[in-house]
């Protein structure tokens, strides 16, 4: 049987959640007829979505939400779900959310919410609405075990609606994408070892400024210690002014965005995401899919991929003494260094594959379509048999 599902996000910029949109969109089986609805039609990965030929709508919301354009909207939204006769629609942020729930139940269209972060910059009015629209929603997606423990103690989803999908990548085209190489020149960083974060500057919540001082912290014992920073938003001037104040401003690279962030880890000696509140980052299943090791904090979904030691080190949030010990540690032996490098490359290969990613969704969709509400150990089980690969390994629940 086939069935119409429909993809709906903000749009096509460079993020963690418009990349596994794409993902899914090219991985998911030919039992589905795909369509994309989107509030933009904007961002760079748009062509890519073009590429995959399915058919596209946008609905704009024009400045904002609390206007009589978004009532309008939901209404198109509404009758291009019923006119196309789509079964299921994934709605995967918070502001797509507030246009697609009202829609798809005045459509008659079974809808699946994703929430893949921790709410951390939402206002609370904002928090109320979407916890009032994922509880009406057919079925709850989350990447990450803190996630899902914040729907239920927090929002009062019940458990058996909420779905553990970890994110997936692709990664013979990860690693076709490193094989090409840069697509401009780094820096003159006199051959000394480099860390490499990769994060918006858009929030205070990924904090970048303790990577700063972690940074002016090892070099002072001489390690001369680079770092590389891709990304960029309305905090990038404030930062690049720490640095110099910080006296690192010869060894803090600010290269904006990026499109061969593949490429650019080949160059890395050490990840790095120092945040204080994540879903699940992409940012270290590249870095891990590249070989290295990765430095991260006891941030929501961060755990869940790197266990303390073994794929790379874990430190407290907003202890930049912390992270410049862990870059100390990984540089002051190589070895072992290499060794979570690749622990991290062979859990990407494991258990984060695009394949399980479509797997777990595909038995996700099935379920809700055919009026199954999955149990939570019977889907887990399901995915990993139409994946074909072995049983995940459970990550400690996140300590922070």
């Amino acid at each position: 049987m086939t069935w119409r599902v429909c993809q709906f996000t903000k749009s096509f910029h460079l993020g963690g959640t418009e990349g596994q949109v794409l993902e899914l969109l090219r991985g998911l089986e030919p039992r589905y007829r795909l369509q994309v609805g989107v509030l933009d039609k904007v961002g760079p990965l748009w062509e890519e979505v073009r590429a995959l030929g399915h058919p596209t709508r946008d609905f704009p919301l024009r400045g904002g939400v609390a206007r009589p354009n978004t009532v309008l909207q939901i209404g198109r939204l509404a009758a291009w779900l019923k006119m196309s006769r789509t079964d299921l629609v994934h709605v995967h942020d918070f502001y797509s959310t507030l246009l697609v729930v009202p829609a798809a139940k005045l459509a008659g269209t079974r809808v699946v919410v994703g929430r893949l972060d921790l709410a951390h910059w939402h206002a609370p009015v904002q928090w109320r609405a979407l916890a009032e629209l994922t509880r009406r929603a057919d079925a709850v997606v989350v990447n990450a075990t803190a996630i899902q423990q914040m729907l239920e103690r927090e929002e009062r989803i019940p458990s058996r609606r909420i779905h553990l999908i970890h994110n997936g990548l692709d990664l013979p085209r990860f690693d076709a994408r490193a094989a090409e190489g840069l697509s401009a020149p780094l820096p003159d960083t006199g051959g000394h070892p480099l860390v490499l974060h990769v994060a918006n500057m858009n929030h205070p919540v990924k904090r970048q400024e303790d990577l700063l001082m972690a940074l002016a912290d090892a070099n002072r014992d001489r390690v001369r210690l680079h770092a590389l920073l891709v990304g960029d938003g309305p905090r990038r001037r404030a930062l690049e002014r720490l640095a110099w104040e910080l006296g690192v401003g010869h060894e803090a690279h600010f290269l904006g965005h990026r499109t061969d962030v593949p490429a650019l880890w080949r160059t890395a000696a050490i990840g790095v995401l120092c945040s204080t509140a994540e879903g699940l980052s992409n940012t270290i299943i590249e870095g891990m899919a590249a070989g290295v090791p990765m430095v991260v904090t006891a941030a929501g979904g961060n755990t869940d991929l790197v266990v303390d030691g073994e794929r790379g080190l874990v430190v407290e949030p907003r202890r930049p003494e912390e992270l410049a010990a862990a870059f100390h540690r990984l540089l002051g032996d190589r070895e072992r260094a290499a060794r979570m490098g690749r622990a991290g490359r062979r859990f990407v290969q494991e258990h984060l594959s695009l394949e399980r990613l479509a797997a777990a969704h595909d038995w996700l969709y099935r379920s809700v379509l055919q009026d199954r509400e999955p149990e939570s150990r019977a889907f887990a089980s399901k995915a990993r048999l139409l994946s074909r690969e072995p049983s995940p390994v459970r990550a400690p629940a996140p300590t922070a």
